[in-house]
């Protein structure tokens, strides 16, 4: 006599399958919105994970050169690190502070200053009334100040990164061995293999990255120097440090010199975009050359792309890791996909 199964019991098992579902997509939901509620502290994770890849780096050079043990190579990379940047800011640190006020009292003047400039000039007032420029000016006007007003606010952030960045460098294989055992058994040792090329990748990059930053700050601070713009020092930084963002960092960083230079004479402004140019030049033809010629080639139209989206949804810290997320991405990709399709087409 077959079993027939009870009406009641396959309400039961029906309830139960539902309840399943809607259990698994509440959990899905909650852990998706902690993810976006908390997504800076994952863009923090990786930056401190690429300044784990500088101590490494940094910490090779020196035990290259000094022959110390890798263990006291990585303590002295993360010293001299630290030594450098509380003596920079001992140093130079009141002088920067200083002009940084200076110049973020000086932005609605030197706004004020440019539209009467512009207002002067029958072109130039052509342009700026058809492109509205008032408006714009004025947004730009508090974005400015804000900027230079959120300086403590994006250093305690930066500090946040390097202690991640120490953690991540006393102990990287812990923190490595917890990812990989994250995934199927079976898939271990192929994990292990993408993590430590995505790693080379970027220290790749970021060697070039620091040295793109180094020679774009030094140009700048002669330029200036030698054009007599005051608070050039404050300026040379800010090109230098927005240098690590491509294509929108070079722009954003001319916006404050432009305006202090127009605020000394038109000619000067003249004199300073040209100068910011010339450093661009230079840094798009034999540096980023450097920075790209050991990472996996990376379209400039997708890196463009890449920003905007991160901008857009991850803010400010997006656009400033939007590089090394897409070179992330671009590896996975590579390893993950592309490689197992050329695989299966030779087969």
């Amino acid at each position: 006599m077959e079993n027939k199964q009870k009406p009641s019991d396959a309400k039961t098992i029906s309830l139960n399958t539902i309840w399943t579902i809607v259990g698994v997509t509440a959990s899905v939901v909650v852990v998706l919105l902690l993810c976006w509620k908390a997504i800076n502290v994952f863009l923090f994770i990786l930056a401190g994970a690429i300044m784990s890849i500088y101590f490494h780096g940094f910490a090779g050079l020196i035990g290259r050169t000094t022959k110390m043990t890798a263990k006291w190579s990585l303590v002295a990379s993360v010293l001299i690190t630290i030594a450098f940047l509380f003596g920079i800011s001992f140093l130079i640190g009141s002088r920067v502070a200083n002009e940084a006020m200076q110049f973020s009292k000086q932005v609605p003047d030197l706004v004020a200053d440019a539209k009467k400039y512009i207002q002067q000039n029958e072109t130039l007032k052509s342009v700026y009334q058809q492109i509205q420029s008032s408006e714009m000016l004025q947004k730009a006007t508090p974005m400015l100040s804000g900027f230079f007003n959120s300086t403590l606010g994006f250093f305690g952030d930066i500090y946040v990164v390097l202690f991640i960045g120490v953690f991540f460098t006393a102990t990287p294989d812990v923190y490595k061995k917890g990812m990989v055992k994250l995934l199927p058994a079976r898939a271990r040792d192929e994990g292990r293999r993408i993590i430590n090329l995505i790693a080379g990748n970027l220290r790749s990059w970021l060697k070039g990255m620091l040295f793109s930053m180094f020679v774009v700050f030094i140009l700048t601070s002669i330029g200036l120097l030698s054009l007599g713009i005051d608070l050039w020092l404050i300026l040379a930084l800010i090109a230098g440090l927005l240098s690590f963002i491509p294509n929108f960092g070079p722009v954003i960083s001319l916006i404050p010199a432009a305006l202090v230079a127009l605020s000394q004479s038109p000619i000067t402004a003249l004199w300073v975009i040209l100068l910011y140019g010339l450093v661009q030049l230079i840094e798009s033809n034999f540096i980023t050359p450097l920075v790209q010629q050991e990472l996996i080639k990376t379209p400039p139209a997708l890196i463009i792309i890449s920003q905007v989206f991160a901008g857009i949804w991850l803010g400010a810290w997006g656009v400033i890791l939007a590089t090394p997320i897409l070179v992330i991405v671009m590896v996975a990709t590579e390893e993950l996909y592309i490689r197992k399709q050329d695989i299966k087409e030779h087969h």
